[in-house]
């Protein structure tokens, strides 16, 4: 049970974020596709000019849900950074899907409706979502791993010379030290937890 607990520990955050991330992209699918069939069907776009419309407003959706809510633990000290880096990976991702309607499309010869939906999504959208994933936290969430610091005073039973030396200024002893140094310990961990 502690070897679990040990490797849940190590491999939690990324499984944590994982869910997230697959959360807001399953969302981001969603739109997506909607917007990807709409442009093609009911607009009379072209198929890769659907797919990178469809792509682009699926990128805002997804950048608002993994800033605010898969990533929001991972603060970033220049957010400006963050949301170029962050449109520039989703705009190679988009490449990767676009790209493999454009293949099946106009290289493989297959310009049906069905056959542009399974390049697209089938495909390209896998392999755009790894992309996308591995980049997001390896150049675009990288801030640390925020914790909730909360200001917290500790009273505790003072011995008479403690109560002395605090009255005269003095420092309170080591008594004091070890008080504050296991409630912020404790804040750390009630942090923690709740974050998970």
């Amino acid at each position: 049970m502690k070897a679990l607990r040990d490797w849940y520990g190590r491999v939690g955050h990324l499984l944590h974020e994982t869910l997230k991330f697959g959360a807001v992209g399953g969302f981001g699918v969603i739109v997506n596709v909607i917007v990807f069939n709409i442009c093609r069907n009911h607009l009379g776009l072209a198929s890769v000019r659907s797919s990178v419309i469809s792509t682009a407003i699926a990128i805002v959706v997804n950048y608002l849900g993994n800033r605010y809510w898969a990533f929001r633990h991972r603060t970033s000290a220049d957010s400006r950074r963050e949301f170029v880096l962050f449109m520039v990976f989703s705009g190679v991702g988009m490449a990767i899907e676009a790209g493999t309607v454009a293949i099946s499309h106009y290289w493989l010869g297959y310009p049906s409706l069905l056959a542009d939906n399974v390049a697209k999504y089938a495909v390209g959208l896998p392999l755009g979502t790894l992309f996308r994933f591995w980049s997001y936290r390896t150049w675009v969430f990288t801030g640390t791993h925020q914790v909730d610091r909360k200001a917290v005073r500790v009273v505790a039973p003072q011995h008479a010379g403690e109560e002395a030396a605090e009255a005269d200024g003095r420092p309170a002893g080591p008594g004091r030290a070890h008080l504050d140094t296991e409630a912020a310990r404790l804040v750390e961990d009630e942090s923690e937890t709740s974050r998970a």
